[in-house]
């Protein structure tokens, strides 16, 4: 063990509950401030985080950068005319995910509350450095959490592995009438295609100061 380490246990030192990110930030894990939340390391940690823990087919992972774009695609597509802020809110529903990965659904109940908190305190940082609502409105958490079930259909049935019939079971039918082949993008261009969505709605939905330049280099 390390000496530095050993010593600041002896000392009783509370452990580190922050993290740095590409863009300079430390973000506190335990109480995330708005402030120290920026989309290019959302952006850059969503398209290197794999769905299903990277239990699928193809050269590249499908990353969870990629998924948000498609869940915004669906929700737009379910709800026509539906306005750039809750397309946003769509395409950030994952977002969280940047610090804590995409774990799959039954470990996060295994995990329990604690885990939903963490989730729900640092979602709460992101909709509010975004300009979004803290809380989602029913309506709009359940058109988004629908999408979200239909592009989890289309990756289990194309990607996963899983026939169709366990599919509907477990994620629902998706819209009849929405047509997806899935084509896992590489990092750099998963991260290229989120940045771009955030920025033509944060500019639609009159956050404009929000938006960056797409860089992944």
């Amino acid at each position: 063990m390390a000496r530095g380490l050993q010593n600041r246990r002896d000392q009783g030192a509370a452990p580190r509950a922050w993290q740095r990110m590409l863009s300079g930030r430390r973000l506190d894990l335990l109480d995330p401030s708005p402030m120290d939340i920026e989309i290019e390391d959302i952006a850059h940690g969503l398209a290197r985080v794999a769905r299903w823990n990277g239990q699928t087919t193809g050269e590249h992972a499908f990353s969870v950068a990629q998924h948000s774009a498609v869940v915004e695609e669906i929700a737009a597509h379910i709800s026509p005319g539906l306005g750039p802020n809750w397309r946003l809110a769509a395409l950030l529903h994952d977002a969280p995910e940047y610090v804590i990965g995409d774990m799959i659904s039954p470990f996060k109940s295994a995990l329990g509350l604690d885990y939903h908190t963490f989730e729900e305190r640092l979602e709460r940082a992101i909709h509010i450095r975004f300009g979004l609502p803290a809380h989602m409105p029913g309506p709009i958490k359940t058109l988004i959490k629908t999408a979200d079930r239909a592009c989890a259909f289309f990756e289990a049935t194309q990607l996963a592995g899983f026939e169709h019939n366990e599919a509907l079971t477990l994620f629902g039918a998706p819209p009849r009438d929405y047509r997806l082949v899935i084509e896992p993008q590489a990092p750099a261009e998963a991260q290229a295609l989120y940045v771009r969505r955030f920025n033509l709605l944060s500019k639609a939905a009159g956050y404009e100061s929000a938006t960056v330049a797409v860089d992944t280099e």
